[in-house]
């Protein structure tokens, strides 16, 4: 009975886990308001209700790094806009990549500003469309304040203005509004620990007022740098806010070093989430499409061509009936693409479910249509694949997956939607909190717990909890890990210069710096490291240093006795671990200076405390472990 309550809980917690993280673009709840409905006008022949726009993001513009970086996105800027002409164009932060030449330390550097501001100006980016390029935490690396003069997005970039804004870009037929989220940090701390965002409620009222001014328009985009899984936010919270919008388009996590080449996902209220990978390492770029009022875009490699965009019918995973008038597909009468190429587009071939309807002719520009039915395929999913070839022989596919039917479900990958929609700060405060809660018990418990007699030859879980008693009843041990377990919560981690010439402290709860308070966010995470990695094991390290000292052994003696191999592999991962801390020590003072380095409570005076414990384990008198040397030489006798 007990395993199929087990089972039925165990298998409810994955049923919600699913539900809420693999979201789909199911109809929206009730009450939620739609955008527009009419079925007229349709997609059809003609090249009329066409916007399209390019997003680029983590630029990363290196004076140290990547030489052919920059000569890229100069080549982007002149040529592939050239091709594909947008109407507007985001830049969606770390414009600059403002880390000095051995990676440790981060400061703005004004020629990478200069580079990058000379490309857009060679390349005369900003006479041939509207060029929108805002800050990412590699922007605000070291900036004090906003009007410093350190700040150069001020004096350099395209847009030249802090904080956030709403654009409207104006068309013929209709209004879109681009709202930025401007969560960079001010003061702006060095790195790391400005890599999540935060907004305050007066900058959250003012984000308020402009999803209100948006609700005329037909569409609404959001963008910024940081995915609203690393923006902190008051209530109502930052998703709440841009529930009017058809999509929030971001950048910041790189791809995740190539484990998420793709990270896309919807909210519950149907804004979709789209992260674009970076432009640093990996040239990536995307389109987006507004065809009759209906959302497609498509993230591309730098240099691929033919770019193909099916517009009409669009994708099923991205659609949101809460925000586009998806009626349009069943009454359109042709389907319609996107094709951008240097060369001249000579093939564009169209497949439904394997089924080859025909060539698609060009209607004007990019555009090319073919006539469809679009009752054909009015039930369940279909799929349609385009293949596009230019004159140099270049051949390009692209399909998804559409249908008529709004009351069908696809969902979005479980683990990009645990990366885009986890509020990442609230679990690394519980998981950091439950940590240490957890190994102040563990001391507590057995420092008053009464120990039990051993008896025979005892096993492995019998001699992990007589070690756990023999060290939370030596005082040495027991109040110098209970204290830094409550350091590693309450106390500075260190203090120095969190900003050049603005001396500031760390803490668990987050950092002061320069008279503001910056919430506590990867401070969390660094903590949780802390304790798996250090604290944790320098414990049970001792422990085991403690029950050899119980068992008879001495430091020369355990090595000959004990088993030779296992000794040696506990020594060296407590090394090891060691190790990582001096190194901690070292990128202090590489990143925050020389006070930084010698006012340290967990790292540097961290390494000498646990040296201390070391030798301490091993040069302890044996008078102080005599009851528990005679229990354990009795039990082993016996």
């Amino acid at each position: 009975m007990l395993k199929l309550a087990v089972g039925l809980l165990t298998a409810a917690a994955v049923a919600l886990l699913l539900d809420w993280y693999a979201p789909s673009g199911a109809p929206p709840p009730v009450g939620q308001r739609h955008r527009r409905r009419a079925p007229q006008p349709a997609p059809g022949a003609e090249a009329t209700n066409l916007l399209w726009v390019v997003q680029v993001s983590d630029i990363h513009i290196s004076r140290f790094r990547d030489p052919k970086r920059a000569p890229d996105f100069e080549k982007f800027c002149s040529e592939t806009i050239d091709i594909i002409q947008p109407a507007l164009v985001l830049a969606t932060g770390d414009l600059t990549d403002a880390k000095t030449r051995d990676k440790l330390g981060s400061e703005q550097v004004e020629v990478e500003w200069k580079t990058y501001q000379s490309i857009l100006k060679r390349s005369r980016v900003m006479e041939k469309t509207k060029w929108i390029d805002i800050k990412g935490n590699h922007d605000s690396f070291n900036i004090p304040h906003l009007d410093s003069v350190r700040n150069y997005y001020r004096k350099y970039s395209a847009w030249r203005k802090d904080g956030s804004f709403h654009y409207i870009h104006t068309t013929s037929f209709g209004n879109y509004s681009f709202i930025c989220v401007d969560a960079t940090l001010s003061p702006g701390p060095k790195r790391p620990y400005n890599f999540f965002g935060i907004l305050n409620m007066s900058q959250m009222k003012e984000l308020s007022l402009m999803a209100t001014e948006s609700l005329h328009s037909n569409h609404t985009i959001w963008f910024g740098h940081f995915p609203t899984s690393t923006i902190i936010s008051p209530t109502p919270g930052i998703r709440t806010l841009m529930s009017s919008a058809t999509a929030y388009l971001c950048g910041h996590l790189h791809t995740m070093g190539g484990l998420m080449p793709v990270l896309h996902s919807q909210h519950r209220g149907g804004t979709l989430e789209l992260e674009l990978g970076d432009w640093m390492d990996n040239r990536r770029y995307r389109i987006l499409v507004f065809d009759h009022d209906l959302l497609s875009f498509a993230d591309l490699n730098f240099e691929e061509w033919p770019v193909v965009l099916i517009t009409n019918p669009k994708s099923f995973l991205y659609s949101s009936s809460a925000h586009e008038p998806l009626v349009k597909i069943i009454y359109s009468t042709h389907i319609r693409i996107l094709a951008f190429s240097p060369s001249v587009i000579i093939s564009v071939k169209v497949y439904i479910d394997g089924v080859h309807l025909g060539k698609a002719h060009q209607v004007s520009g990019p555009l090319y249509v073919l006539q469809w039915s679009p009752q054909n395929y009015s039930e369940g999913f279909h799929h349609i694949d385009v293949t596009v070839q230019d004159a140099s022989g270049r051949i390009s596919t692209q399909g998804h997956i559409f249908a008529m039917e709004e009351n069908l479900s696809l969902r979005f990958g479980f683990w990009p939607s645990v990366i885009l929609l986890t509020d990442h700060y609230v679990l690394a405060r519980v998981l950091f909190g439950l940590i240490v809660l957890i190994q102040i018990a563990l001391l507590v418990i057995f420092r008053y717990l009464q120990k039990p007699a051993l008896k025979e030859k005892p096993g492995l879980l019998t001699l992990t909890s007589y070690s756990l008693h023999v060290f939370s009843k030596t005082n040495t041990f027991y109040y110098s890990i209970l204290v830094l377990n409550l350091y590693t919560i309450l106390g500075p981690w260190f203090v120095g210069e969190l900003i050049d010439g603005q001396v500031g402290a760390c803490f668990s709860f987050g950092v002061f710096v320069g008279g503001s308070f910056l919430q506590g966010s990867l401070t969390f995470v660094v903590g949780i490291l802390q304790m798996l990695f250090f604290n944790l094991p320098l414990m049970a390290y001792l422990c085991w240093c403690l029950l050899l000292r119980c068992q008879g052994h001495s430091f020369r003696s355990h090595i000959r006795h004990v088993r030779h191999l296992m000794a040696v592999l506990v020594h060296l991962a407590m090394a090891l671990l060691l190790a990582w801390q001096v190194y901690s020590c070292y990128f202090l003072l590489r990143t925050y200076g020389t006070l930084a380095f010698f006012l340290s409570p967990m790292r540097t005076w961290l390494v000498a405390l646990t040296s201390a414990l070391m030798y301490k384990t091993w040069t302890l008198k044996s008078s102080e472990l005599r009851t528990y040397i005679v229990e354990m030489k009795n039990c082993q006798s016996s």
